[in-house]
C-alpha cells in the first residue's frame, strides 16, 4: 500500500510532466490527482497517474500521466447496468505509449509486462502512440499500455468511465478510484 507521502510524490512528479509538456491543469485538479497502484504497492513498474476533467452519464475526459516504464496492467471494461462497456480514444501528448490489444503480436515488442507479472499479459498486439496520434477501443476489447522511456501524457476521451467495473486479467489487482 502507498504512504501519503508516496501518493504526494507521485502526485507532485504528474504535476511536474503536465507542466512541462504545456498542459495547464487547475490547482485543484493538481491537488485530485488520482494515484493508481491497482493494490500491488508497485507503483514505479505498474501504476498510473490521472487527472479527471469530467466523467458523467454520457462522457468522461481524462489525462493519463505515465512515468517512464510504468505499466496500466491488461484489462477491459464490460457492460455494466445494461449500457455497454466503456470505448475509449487514447491520444499521446507526449512521449511515445505501447498500447496493446488482441491479433498478431510483433516479433520484438517495445514493452514488456512487468517481471513475475507475466502470466497476467495475453494480448500482444502493439500499437504504437507518439504526440498526435491516437487509437480508439471498442467495448470489452482487453488493452494494456506502457509508456516509453521518457514517461507519456496520453488524452482519454471515453464514454462513462465506471473503473470499478473493469476486469482485470491479474486477480489480485483492485481498481478503486
Amino acid at each position: 500500500m502507498l504512504s501519503k507521502q508516496d501518493i504526494r510524490r507521485a502526485q507532485l512528479r504528474a504535476a511536474r510532466m503536465l507542466k512541462a509538456a504545456g498542459i495547464a491543469i487547475t490547482p485543484e485538479e493538481r491537488a485530485n490527482i488520482e494515484v493508481a497502484d491497482f493494490g500491488l504497492g508497485q507503483l514505479g513498474r505498474t501504476g498510473l497517474e490521472i487527472v479527471i476533467y469530467e466523467n458523467n452519464d454520457r462522457y468522461c475526459a481524462k489525462e493519463l500521466v505515465l512515468f517512464p516504464r510504468q505499466t496500466c496492467p491488461e484489462h477491459r471494461h464490460p457492460p455494466v447496468a445494461g449500457a455497454k462497456g466503456k470505448r475509449e480514444t487514447f491520444r499521446c501528448r507526449r512521449g511515445t505509449v505501447y498500447l496493446y490489444v488482441p491479433g498478431a503480436s510483433k516479433r520484438r515488442p517495445k514493452a514488456r509486462p512487468p517481471a513475475g507479472d507475466e502470466r497476467h499479459y495475453t494480448v500482444f498486439k502493439e500499437i504504437r502512440l507518439r504526440p498526435g496520434e491516437q487509437y480508439t477501443l471498442e467495448p470489452g476489447t482487453k488493452h494494456w499500455f506502457q509508456a516509453g522511456s521518457a514517461g507519456a501524457i496520453v488524452s482519454e476521451f471515453s464514454s462513462t468511465s465506471r473503473d470499478e467495473a473493469d476486469i482485470f486479467t491479474d486477480p489480485r489487482i483492485r481498481r478503486v478510484p
